[in-house]
């Protein structure tokens, strides 16, 4: 299999950055306020699509202590996540390679100067995860503003609801050509 980042010969071959948004326990598991009903479908295509590239972005969200302006009240609907950043519902599902980047926020989308340096503005920037109708939509919403090509990975995304799902792939497809929508097939040419 090619690697989409690698040094490539041909090119005409995908080039970018995979960034793979919270795949975190407390997306993951069942009993948990804020699971993504198909997160393991989703997992499945983002393990296949990790083989695929050199370097995976992960991101983490993480609950901040201050709390600061409307996250009170975020946290006040949400208090069960009122824990500190080394509760184990923070921690990935997936291990990330040695050469992988693992970037922690306590904000919805994980665009910053972290991302930024990580995704080259002449290349696109490839996203799945969850949830796609929040920390995914957020950080796609970034990374257009920011100038970037962003590859929405359908398949590797999960949202709260599969009506949830259909409705903001909607809204992002409207942001075309700065967003496309595909699957991983399309991504991994099988």
């Amino acid at each position: 299999m090619t690697r989409i980042n690698a040094p490539l010969d041909d090119d005409s071959l995908p080039a970018g950055t995979l960034v793979a948004v919270d795949m975190q326990i407390a997306f993951r598991d069942s009993d948990s306020e804020w699971a993504v009903p198909r997160y393991l479908e989703a997992e499945a295509n983002v393990l296949r699509l990790r083989e695929a590239f050199n370097e995976v972005v992960w991101t983490k969200f993480v609950r901040a202590p201050e709390e600061a302006g409307s996250w009170e009240h975020y946290y006040d609907r949400w208090s069960t996540f009122r824990v500190d950043e080394t509760d184990p519902r923070w921690e990935l599902t997936v291990e990330p390679g040695p050469q992988d980047t693992v970037i922690t926020l306590p904000t919805f989308s994980k665009w910053g100067t972290e991302l930024a340096a990580l995704a080259p503005i002449e290349q696109p920037l490839y996203a799945c995860g969850v949830a796609t109708d929040c920390c995914v939509l957020s950080t796609v919403l970034g990374a257009v503003d920011a100038g970037r090509k962003v590859v929405v990975i359908a398949d590797a995304c999960g949202a709260v609801s599969d009506e949830a799902q259909e409705q903001t792939l909607s809204v992002l497809g409207l942001l075309a050509p700065m967003v496309e929508i595909v699957q991983t097939r399309d991504v991994l040419g099988s």
